[in-house]
């Protein structure tokens, strides 16, 4: 198997030799490149087209959300993994929501960011154990009268709703499909006002809940 290509994104150069360090010691991933900013995370993604990028939240100039936004937005094979200080109750459905595939604290980076790297590899997402409790939290905050139900979902808008809330994109999505880009925005779009979902949140909350998304935990 071809070594996975990584880009760190941290704003202190000591985190990112020690995050290098510990990758490139695995000798299955390679670190391609480094950056001190969301500018500069763009910027470089776009230049590399890494298969990770490892994402830091609080940075001078754009933030880590902002970043992995117009990440997501360039439409690359690349995933997200928002590697973080943060609490998950603070960042994590914004970072959902803005398309990260992963979430993970640093101060567990030591033991688990490897394995969070090989989970978004193989196409899976990474999120904290604790994440399908916090994410039903914030839907029972919220009225919904009624609960969608998966059975009202065909075949195919059944994939897209399972790859989209894992963090593909619709390019990657379809390549796996068979798909062109269109057509799986076409699912994509039938499935959400089917099931009467707006944000990646939503959708990641409903996946977590029918058995189409695991935690961390069921890696």
């Amino acid at each position: 198997m071809n070594s996975v290509r990584v880009l760190l994104i941290d704003d202190h150069t000591v985190v990112r030799a020690g995050l290098r360090a510990l990758l490139e010691s695995t000798e299955r991933i390679d670190v391609v490149g480094e950056a001190s900013s969301g500018e500069e995370a763009v910027a470089r993604t776009k230049q590399l087209q890494p298969d990770i990028v490892i994402m830091d939240l609080a940075m001078p100039g754009m933030g880590g959300i902002r970043a992995t936004r117009q990440i997501t937005a360039l439409g690359l094979d690349t995933r997200v993994l928002i590697l973080t200080v943060h609490d998950e109750e603070e960042h994590l459905s914004e970072a959902l929501d803005a398309g990260a595939a992963g979430y993970l604290n640093k101060s567990v980076a030591d033991t688990d960011l490897v394995g969070a790297i090989e989970a978004l590899v193989r196409g899976h997402s990474y999120l904290p154990g604790r994440a399908a409790t916090l994410l039903a939290r914030e839907k029972r905050s919220r009225d919904e009268p009624q609960e969608p139900a998966l059975s009202a979902l065909s075949a195919r808008e059944r994939t897209v709703i399972e790859l989209y809330a894992s963090g593909f994109t619709a390019r990657e999505m379809g390549k796996r499909m068979f798909l062109s880009p269109k057509t799986v925005e076409g699912y994509l779009a039938r499935a959400r006002r089917k099931l009467g979902l707006g944000s990646r949140t939503e959708i990641v909350q409903f996946a977590l809940k029918n058995g189409l998304l695991r935690s961390s935990e069921d890696e």
